[in-house]
């Protein structure tokens, strides 16, 4: 009897099997793990993130003798990386790696935003010498990491991203990139990791995870949790959460100290009256529809049902005028006023929910605006000026949640947001970089009487506002 060989081979984000007919082979009662007949081409294929499975079956069955294995999918490298600068690493980083390498280097990490996450990832590089991708949200965090790994090792990084197209050992893209060219380049590195990864979950960045053949992979994020539930794909794609610590386990000793305050504010008699007005609109058209507003699709129902006749249009239209008068009262800039002059020897960051309220901050109280309109370099040297202290207030609406170093910061105030815990504990993150003597403080303003109050207590069950 001949001898049987199969042929591993990355496919456009796939794993091809040559060699290995439908009838299968001895010693292989079943496929491979993740494993499916093609007919097109008569050849069994995975998803390029079932390699390790794949292989680690495969190399069992030829090391028992049944035949020969061939890997010739992967195309990475091993390296020999060291640290430019010795640097000694926390506790909880240190206990972050060691899980993570429990668990067969393969995971989700929790840290807070300013608990030095990409250290940990510089960890994971060190320890694995392979050919690694870094994959970034925006074009401002895909630079930051270029920075952080250019620093690290001073050796030579690619860009995948912003316009560059550029693929080296080290590589950092965003996901946008990362999903749209996977499929091409998803063999050439053996270590992927996901920085804020509870972006990944979305169907499309999801592919850049799929289409990867990277045996071992690290996802970093503050928040793992996503209101539809679907960070629980990341199990397969990533890796279960091996380690977490929250902003109160390391306050004080690794994070700044810091205060929550809640501040509650009236609406005028006249913002009371056009609130109670535009939200009773609004709900006597839910409830006549049977809108669930609760329910995972009750937005979309709302949307939808509201676009099909003039008086979903006009419910439509109530429901914005309620959210805007709540969102930007009379009162809260009234509040807005005093902590900025009680304040004003800190470096503060505003946040609102919209953009027009950020450009009537901005032209009322005279102080720069970040938007996702603000020009890149604009941006760039705004923040800068903010850390040097020539600004000292910024105001923006989302832009600034997540993925921007801003660690002179040390006063937030949130007038409006979401309902998301996650876009609050975000926000607290920006002002906790820890430094000497810094005690930090949050903000949240509320409109007595509107739904905020509601939104406020839902998002104070997590244990950071506690």
């Amino acid at each position: 009897m001949s001898t049987v060989e199969i042929t591993l081979r990355f496919d456009s984000g796939t794993l091809l099997l040559d060699g290995l007919g439908q009838a299968l082979a001895p010693g292989l009662d079943d496929p491979p793990p993740g494993c499916l007949w093609d007919p097109r081409i008569g050849r069994f294929r995975a998803p390029g993130y079932r390699y390790r499975e794949v292989l680690t079956a495969l190399t069992r069955w030829s090391r028992a003798g049944h035949g020969v294995l061939t890997d010739n999918a992967r195309k990475y490298n091993t390296l020999t990386l060291a640290h430019r600068a010795e640097r000694q690493a926390f506790d909880h980083q240190r206990e972050a790696i060691a899980a993570w390498k429990a668990k067969g280097s393969r995971g989700v990490v929790v840290l807070p935003t300013g608990a030095g996450k990409s250290y940990v990832a510089e960890m994971a590089i060190i320890a694995l010498q392979r050919s690694a991708l870094v994959v970034a949200p925006t074009l401002d965090l895909m630079n930051q990491w270029y920075d952080v790994l250019v620093t690290a090792f001073g050796a030579k990084v690619g860009l995948l991203g912003g316009g560059y197209h550029e693929i080296e050992d080290l590589t950092v893209s965003t996901y946008d990139s990362a999903y749209l060219h996977m499929e091409r380049y998803g063999d050439r590195w053996g270590l992927i990791v996901f920085d804020e990864c509870h972006h990944l979950p979305s169907p499309t960045y999801l592919m850049a995870a799929e289409m990867s053949l990277a045996p071992y992979r690290l996802g970093l994020t503050a928040t793992l949790e996503r209101a539809d539930g679907r960070e629980a794909l990341l199990d397969e794609r990533v890796g279960p959460r091996v380690y977490a610590r929250g902003i109160k386990d390391l306050a004080g000793e690794y994070l700044a100290d810091y205060d929550v305050q809640t501040v509650l504010v009236d609406l005028t008699a006249e913002e009371s009256t056009a609130y109670t007005e535009a939200r009773g609109v609004y709900k006597d058209f839910v409830y006549d529809m049977g809108i669930s507003m609760g329910s995972p699709d009750g937005w979309g129902r709302f949307v939808m049902m509201s676009s099909r006749s003039p008086e979903g249009r006009r419910a439509f239209l109530a429901y914005r005028e309620q959210k805007q008068i709540s969102l930007a009262s009379r009162g809260k800039l009234q509040v807005l006023e005093g902590l900025f002059r009680q304040h004003a020897r800190e470096r503060t960051i505003v946040f609102t929910n919209d953009n027009e309220t950020v450009y009537t901050i901005s032209r009322t109280f005279l102080i720069p605006a970040i938007t996702h309109q603000t020009d890149v370099k604009e941006r760039k040297e705004i923040l800068a000026r903010f850390n040097a202290g020539e600004y000292p207030a910024v105001v923006t609406s989302r832009v600034l949640n997540e993925g921007v170093n801003i660690p002179e910061a040390s006063v937030a105030i949130i007038l409006s947001g979401t309902a998301s815990v996650r876009e609050h504990v975000q926000r607290l993150g920006r002002i906790l970089r820890r430094a000497e003597g810094k005690r930090a403080v949050l903000y949240e303003v509320i409109t007595r009487g509107t739904v905020e109050e509601h939104q406020s207590g839902r998002r104070r069950e997590h244990d950071a506002y506690r």
